[in-house]
């Protein structure tokens, strides 16, 4: 039976105070990422650095810890408080960020970074399990897309702010700048968010149950063909996705003699409309085709977008002009993130309450290995291989360790260095949406038995 807290806690008032909450939790999670992505170029000539490095800091070093950590906090979650959880996250990876802007080699800015990812690991698995007890199955699709709004709102603040610092006065101090917000977050946090009893939103007892073992997980998770699926599929998504948000900054600054500051004007723009319009379609078009059609929408939703991404892409990256090849980005884009809305309500629907955050863990582990620590780095260091055969000749990388844009102002030899850079990339990325396609046979695999595979809570005695 529910009592006054209970009826609070599930009143469309604090749904609001809670989704605008978690938004803001997103949206500097995404700013601290895109950071480093839009002062990417910056860091590489400034440290010396190859393409191979910069995708393993933009990715494995990221990621590694991110998901080693990822479910051992996402089982704390099913048993300690989730916005304690939450807090401490914030203000770790915040303060990581801002440490960032004194590293001074390859070697202490990878350290950094895995530190913020060690942070960041800490968010989204107590948030999914938060959205699983506050609200009912046929709106967490839904509700996800609206607080992972703030992920290209984030990505367009770090782009574009953090670009516009970095070209003021340069990259450290915009590390600097993304950094601080998350301390005020954190505080709002605690002073505006109240805890629920797990399964409110499911209608279970008050009565509290030990959360099951990891052992009992994997048994759930080996009885549900479509969880796995669903993970795989969302994990070799994240890799191009990854890819693509990781060096998409640099691709423009490259391929179109931009500016840092106007590449990351661009990326953030890109970003925002993609992203915003890709959530939105995906988790409230798949969430009201579900509830008026078949419930498989989910997951036949993420397959189109996934199945239709790689050939807007390739015509995107080829695009001869900025103004084309920005349109072309958002549309592919939006495609592309057709999917992840979906994604994280289906692992919310397929699992008991007390086991969601760590499936929101586990699939942010395959996500961030085969994603963040994989995506990126295929594509740096596929970027490098693809250069060198541009250029013609097997020092590519010690004739053009920072591949500056600019072509126009330098002499032929810089020009050279300077095409084959982002021919490089362009292949590289180019390569890396070809996943799309096996990610949308996964999400097609799970959409055979996911009506079977949803939860269905037993009344409460």
């Amino acid at each position: 039976m529910r009592n006054d807290e209970d009826e609070r806690l599930l009143s469309p008032g604090y749904g609001r105070t809670f989704i605008a909450m978690s938004f803001l939790v997103a949206t500097f999670n995404f700013a601290d990422r895109s950071v480093f992505a839009v002062t990417a170029q910056a860091i590489k000539s400034d440290l010396a650095l190859s393409d191979f490095q910069l995708g393993i800091l933009q990715g494995l070093s990221f990621a590694v810890l991110y998901a080693l950590l990822g479910v051992p906090i996402g089982r704390l979650a099913e048993r300690r408080s989730r916005l304690g959880i939450i807090t401490a996250a914030i203000v770790f990876w915040s303060g990581m960020t801002m440490a960032c802007a004194a590293a001074g080699s390859f070697v202490q800015m990878m350290l950094c970074r895995i530190g913020v990812g060690m942070g960041e690991a800490g968010s989204q698995p107590a948030t999914s399990s938060l959205v699983g007890d506050l609200f009912p199955r046929q709106r967490r699709a839904s509700v996800m897309g609206l607080i992972l709004l703030g992920s290209p709102i984030g990505t367009f603040i770090g782009a574009s702010a953090g670009g516009a610092v970095a070209g003021l006065w340069g990259w450290r101090t915009a590390f600097v700048v993304m950094g601080l917000p998350g301390l005020l977050i954190g505080l709002l946090v605690v002073l505006l968010l109240r805890e629920p009893r797990r399964g409110l939103a499911d209608g279970l007892g008050a009565t509290p149950r030990p959360a099951p073992d990891f052992r009992a997980f994997l048994k759930v998770v080996g009885r549900k063909p479509a969880l796995v699926y669903v993970i795989a599929g969302g994990a070799l998504a994240g890799f191009g996705m990854s890819s693509i948000s990781q060096f998409l900054a640099v691709f423009l600054s490259r391929a179109y003699d931009l500016p840092a500051r106007t590449a990351g004007t661009l990326y953030g723009t890109i970003s925002a409309l993609a992203l915003g319009s890709g959530l939105l379609i995906g988790s409230f078009g798949t969430d009201w085709l579900a509830r008026r059609g078949d419930g498989r929408w989910p997951a036949w939703g993420a397959a189109i977008g996934l199945l239709i991404a790689p050939f807007s892409y390739w015509i995107a990256l080829n695009a001869a002009s900025p103004v084309t090849g920005t349109v072309l980005l958002i549309i592919s884009g939006c495609f592309l993130l057709l999917y992840y809305g979906p994604t994280t309500g289906m692992i919310q629907n397929l699992l008991e309450p007390r086991m969601r955050a760590t499936g929101a863990a586990v699939f942010g582990m395959f996500y961030t290995l085969v994603g963040y620590g994989g995506g990126p780095t295929f594509v740096g260091w596929m970027s490098d291989w693809f250069a060198t055969r541009a250029y013609g000749a097997a020092d590519y990388l010690a004739r053009c360790p920072a591949a500056r844009p600019g072509m126009g102002a330098l002499d032929a030899a810089h020009q050279a260095c300077a095409i084959a850079s982002a021919s490089g990339l362009r292949s590289a990325l180019m390569a890396s949406v070809c996943v799309f396609f096996v990610a949308a046979a996964m999400f097609l695999l799970a959409a055979r038995t996911l009506r079977q595979d949803y939860f269905v809570a037993e009344p409460a005695a």
